[in-house]
């Protein structure tokens, strides 16, 4: 009875017609086109029927939701034919509240003294500082460390992924898998993901082999023309540095940088970087990088993380606040 008296819905009398039918009520006949003993009048006013943008049944289950305010050009779904009464359909398209747009600052280059990779630790969503000290440089095994631009938690997802299947493979193989086989082994796990939401951009900042000069008898190579995993050559022994994309991109390089503030950082490592470096040259250009990418960057800042990749492992070097760095220089400028 509620339900009745919101939709203000009345049992129509048998001996009435009801408009759009054609012939009386009697009886047991119900020739109607309408539902027998419902009545629409006031439902306009009750409640508003809407239609969605025809997009949505177009988009992917990962982007749904996720659409533009719909343009008046745009065609909309109409419904069938109800009954009398009811308003006509109404396109209504639910916007996102802001842009996500992201940003980072992730550098990694190789010299003499083996890779070295720096970052800084703000994660942004829009105009957004979501966390002041994130940590985008992940280990993923003792020799191979791998910094991380995009979204937060699918880069965090995917190296846990990796450093996973790594540890399995030296459990069963008794050696460690090459920094090309974890960028290849990265990029085929991603393929399948192209063109979806996911965005993860690594990169893959390893040792392969011994101590330097020494063979490369652990490590191993992702290759052959059987395609399985077969031992590396001696010469594949020393540093690596890949990069992978989740768009299908593998690249093999000596100097990467990515995210938002990389063409300021470029700038720095360009006219800084040489294979003679040592590594306290090469932690400061590192640093350099980052601290004039942050300056000029609004995504990026906070601190800079710098790990040195060597024949004995990863090392760490202590987290640095760059606003420190700043305050410095604008002393030295003062002088």
């Amino acid at each position: 009875m509620a339900l009745q008296e919101l939709c203000d819905l009345r049992d129509v009398p048998a001996d009435r017609s009801t408009p759009g039918c054609s012939r009386q009520l009697s009886g047991n006949n119900t020739g109607c086109d309408h539902v027998r003993g419902s009545s629409f009048g006031n439902a306009s006013r009750q409640f508003s029927f809407y239609v969605p943008v025809a997009e949505y049944l177009d988009e992917s289950p990962i982007r749904f939701g996720q659409i533009r305010p719909a343009s008046s050009q745009e065609s909309v779904l109409q419904p069938p034919c109800g009954p009398a009464g009811l308003p006509p359909a109404a396109s209504q398209t639910v916007p996102l509240p802001f842009p996500m747009s992201h940003g980072t600052t992730t550098l990694a280059f190789l010299f003499q003294g083996g890779v070295l990779a720096a970052a800084d630790t703000r994660s942004s969503c829009s105009g957004l500082v979501a966390c002041p000290a994130s940590q985008k440089i992940r280990p993923i095994h003792s020799h191979l460390v791998g910094t991380t631009s995009g979204t937060s938690a699918d880069c965090a997802l995917w190296k846990r992924i990796l450093s996973r299947e790594l540890r399995l493979y030296q459990l069963r193989h008794g050696r460690r898998l090459s920094t090309s086989g974890a960028a290849k082994l990265l990029a085929c796990m991603l393929h399948p993901f192209k063109g979806t939401e996911l965005c993860v951009a690594a990169t893959l900042c390893g040792w392969d082999g011994g101590e330097a000069g020494e063979g490369g008898g652990a490590s191993a190579d992702l290759g052959g023309t059987s395609g399985g995993l077969q031992k590396a050559s001696p010469s594949s022994s020393g540093p690596g540095l890949w990069y992978v994309c989740s768009d299908g991109t593998r690249l093999r390089g000596s100097l990467f940088s990515v995210g938002s503030g990389s063409p300021y950082a470029y700038s720095i490592l360009d006219q800084g970087v040489r294979w003679g470096l040592t590594v306290e040259e090469a932690t400061s250009v590192a640093r350099e990088a980052v601290y004039r990418a942050a300056h000029r960057d609004a995504w990026s800042g906070n601190c800079v993380d710098v790990y040195h990749v060597t024949s004995k492992g990863w090392t760490r070097r202590r987290r640095e606040d760059l606003k420190e760095e700043y305050y410095r220089e604008k002393g030295r400028q003062g002088r």
